[in-house]
């Protein structure tokens, strides 16, 4: 939900109820709507006022940030021209007892805090209703404030999203890893079915087109076919469905 930083005042121009007994209710109307753009201008050239004021703070800011990293360049840049690799050796031991380099320069923190909130959004703060006071409730349950508001809701939300999605990842894992014998030995079992109806189709080929009396070599290969179509029968049965 975006959060309007300025609101001009009134929206409504013409929108309002006429007062009793008004002799000329569009000289009334006519002279309500002009109060009310001249109370929009007013309006208007107080934000225009605020901001231009933040302008020129952060641009002042920028200014003196400029300043400052420009006379540590200038500092750099003398250093640098002073220094000399010809005449300056510095040992192994002289670098190891030095102190490693440690920047001074200071971070802005708490950005957004009480401190840095802008005028139209701390004038609306200060016009919307006060909170309920829920931490009356505090001495009759553990959990009295947190029970109506918990600001680490969504973080807790986000870890338990987080945590599921690892263990999903886990689970996965694990049951790829249940899988992976069993598939291998199924491909096993289908390669060595297969090489034995090769066989027996080889077998059936080579009884075909030849006979025992007419081919000397047939006999040395059809022994070897059924010794092959034994040993595969064998693995198969080893093996189980």
């Amino acid at each position: 939900m975006p959060l309007v930083k300025r609101i001009i005042e009134p929206r409504y121009l013409c929108r309002g109820a006429l007062p009793d007994g008004v002799a000329s209710e569009l000289e009334c109307v006519t002279n309500s709507t002009l109060a009310a753009v001249i109370k929009q201008l007013g309006g208007l050239s107080r934000h225009a006022e605020d901001i231009f004021g933040e302008l020129f703070s952060e641009a002042n800011s920028f200014y003196l940030r400029m300043n400052h990293l420009q006379e540590r360049v200038d500092l750099l840049a003398v250093k640098v021209t002073q220094l000399d690799s010809t005449v300056e050796e510095v040992s192994l031991q002289d670098i190891n007892m030095r102190k490693a380099f440690r920047s001074s320069t200071i971070q802005d923190q708490q950005v957004v805090s009480r401190s840095s909130i802008l005028n139209p959004v701390l004038e609306m703060y200060h016009r919307c209703d006060k909170p309920p006071p829920l931490n009356i409730l505090t001495p009759y349950r553990s959990d009295g404030l947190k029970f109506y508001t918990d600001p680490s809701y969504f973080f807790n939300l986000w870890r338990e999203k987080m945590l599921q999605a690892t263990e999903n990842k886990r689970k996965e894992k694990r049951r790829q890893k249940v899988l992976h014998p069993s598939l291998t030995k199924t491909l096993e079992g289908s390669c060595r079915r297969n090489i034995l109806v090769n066989v027996l189709t080889c077998s059936r080929k080579h009884s075909c087109k030849c006979s025992p009396k007419r081919s000397p070599r047939f006999l040395l290969t059809f022994h070897r076919c059924v010794s092959l179509t034994f040993c595969c029968v064998l693995l198969v049965l080893s093996e189980g469905p």
